[in-house]
């Protein structure tokens, strides 16, 4: 398996992390509750590394409901409360709250535009950008687009949604291909092969 060139930033001794990589990562993404829980747990790692939040990502799925976001939206003061006690998660109180918060705006966005989907490709045009990354220092933290994105989920009143993190979404969700161009998934992604394509 870890014959194949993949892309500078995936650690070869972890395998977890290298089928994210090779099934997940960069695929576009159309499934309303799967964007939920990429933009639930993008938040949940402002400051923290992507491998932290993926080695909690099982526990997320039964914690937050499979992250259905018309049950998370309901979660009361009790529900907040226990998730904080709870270990299998990250215990950060405006993560939790943050959470829970943005269940509601996403419900008001799908309610707006049929779909969270809709609104979040229209940031790109509706098809995903390729980007040309040959080195590890290729790497954008940021775009004019998940600028855009960023800023507007702010004034919705969506919560750790900055422009960094938003990038980051934008990057697993395949709105932006950033696969490196001797990356085996670059092509792959392009031609529409993948788990979620």
């Amino acid at each position: 398996m870890s014959e194949k060139k993949r892309c500078p930033w995936v650690p070869a001794d972890k395998e977890d992390y290298i089928h994210y990589h090779d099934h997940e990562w960069g695929v576009p993404l159309h499934d309303d509750q799967t964007i939920f829980e990429y933009l639930t747990l993008e938040g949940a790692q402002a400051g923290l590394s992507w491998y932290t939040v993926l080695r909690k990502r099982e526990h997320y799925r039964v914690a937050y409901a499979n992250f259905d976001p018309q049950i998370v939206a309901r979660f009361d003061e009790a529900k907040i409360q226990e998730l904080l006690q709870d270990p299998g998660i990250i215990r950060n109180k405006l993560k939790v709250y943050a959470s829970v918060n943005n269940a509601k705006r996403f419900l008001e966005v799908q309610n707006e535009f049929g779909s969270f989907s809709k609104y979040m490709w229209s940031f790109v045009g509706g098809k995903p950008k390729v980007n040309e990354i040959r080195h590890k220092g290729d790497y954008m933290a940021t775009s004019t687009e998940s600028d855009a994105f960023s800023k507007d989920l702010l004034k919705r009143g969506f919560k750790f949604v900055g422009s960094t993190v938003i990038y980051a979404h934008m990057q697993a969700t395949g709105m932006v291909n950033d696969h490196s161009m001797d990356c085996f998934r670059r092509q792959e992604v392009i031609d529409g092969y993948g788990q979620y394509a």
